[in-house]
């Protein structure tokens, strides 16, 4: 009776090996462009959650998880399309960690994702357009709309006693987008914007923009733009002519490739990005560090989060089918459910297999409003000493 015991528990052992699958996620980022700086270590969250779950053995029946990496250049809309395309049709991916910028992302939903029906979940695209647009219930994001970072960084200037400034965006969506957000916010709280103009990126020379900008005056420049591109090149210029010296950075500037091309220039300068403190948080960068990547860049742990939200949401349908697990991700990322932080998805896998409940935490403090938004909050930080700190959270 042992043997046959044995052998039969033997059997389900093979059966089990033999069901389980190989799931290929998508990472789909600038690696080239004007963030390129940024999408390392948002590749290496992502993948370090994949890891994660793999390890585990606990993913539906044993299943281990691929990423495959693919450049959406952040800017070229087609470029992203056909990159995306790659991934589904020849890759076969069954989720897109991304895309990184928000005129990238919208293409890629548009023209991809919706189409073949492929959920997205960007750590990154933070226009407002995006809360509007239909997507089919295929597309969330882990960042906060920049409906809500104007209303911040209104508040974080006017809190400075800073009542007039220049604002310049890149020319796109996510430019526009949040230098519309910003003004409003900042006009209403009793500020003045003396101009807001676009810049292009990938100009060698910015002395017209600076030239406008200086013209106009004000307390600081906004520079609402990329730091490895037009957004550093206007700033580059501004330093140069002494057109201004305190500037404001949201979230497309702030980056370790500020600090070691500006560094002590920039002393008093401000700015913020979406990021969370807490015990997810502090985890993750432990993670990360132990990884060998900095997890304090920018919209590493949404990464993660993005990763990690798709897997557990599998797990929770108890399939890798897009149309069938989208449904389960706000329920995953919601609650109510014991809380999951990062280093814990063996865990919440665990928990789900066994029919119970969970809240995904993450490394940013999951919180999904509407129709897939990030509530968000937003870490403040201040040049001193030609270093990036961390001065709190909003």
């Amino acid at each position: 009776m042992k043997k046959i015991l044995m052998t039969t528990a033997a059997l389900a052992l093979g059966a089990s090996a033999a069901s389980a699958e190989e799931i290929k996620m998508g990472v789909l980022l600038g690696f080239t462009g004007p963030l390129e700086s940024l999408a390392g270590p948002m590749a290496q969250g992502a993948e370090m959650a994949m890891k994660e779950v793999s390890d585990s053995g606990m993913l539906l029946e044993g299943d281990t998880v691929t990423a495959v990496r693919s450049d959406s250049t952040c800017i070229d809309s087609a470029a992203a399309t056909a990159a995306a395309e790659t991934l589904v049709t020849s890759d076969g991916v069954k989720g897109i960690m991304g895309a990184m910028c928000s005129g990238a992302t919208t293409a890629v939903l548009q023209n991809v994702g919706m189409p073949n029906g492929v959920v997205m979940i960007s750590p990154s695209a933070t226009s407002p357009a995006l809360s509007d647009m239909e997507d089919g219930g295929f597309f969330f994001r882990t960042a906060p709309s920049d409906a809500r970072q104007g209303e911040v960084m209104a508040q974080e200037i006017l809190d400075k006693d800073i009542s007039s400034v220049a604002v310049t965006y890149t020319n796109n969506d996510y430019g526009k987008g949040l230098a519309d957000s910003f003004q409003s916010a900042f006009e209403e709280a009793g500020g003045t914007v003396t101009i807001s103009a676009a810049h292009e990126d990938g100009k060698g020379d910015y002395s017209a923009e600076v030239g406008a900008l200086a013209s106009a005056g004000g307390d600081a420049l906004v520079l609402i733009g990329y730091v490895d591109q037009g957004g550093s090149g206007v700033l580059r210029g501004a330093l140069d002519t002494g057109a201004f010296y305190t500037f404001v950075f949201p979230d497309g500037m702030v980056s370790q490739a500020l600090e070691d091309n500006f560094g002590a220039e920039l002393e008093g300068s401000f700015g913020q990005l979406p990021d969370s403190e807490g015990e997810g948080m502090s985890t993750y960068l432990a993670m990360a560090e132990e990884a060998g990547f900095d997890g304090s860049s920018a919209y590493s742990g949404g990464a993660y989060d993005s990763a990690a939200l798709m897997l557990l949401a599998m797990q929770a349908a108890g399939s890798t089918d897009p149309k069938v697990y989208k449904d389960m991700i706000m329920e995953v990322a919601n609650g109510p459910g014991e809380k999951i932080y990062p280093g814990e998805l063996a865990k919440g896998l665990e928990l789900l297999k066994a029919g119970e409940a969970i809240d995904y935490d993450g490394a940013t403090a999951v919180e999904l409003i509407g129709e897939g938004e990030a509530a968000g909050t937003f870490r403040e930080i201040l040049f001193e000493d030609g270093k990036i700190t961390t001065v709190g959270y909003r």
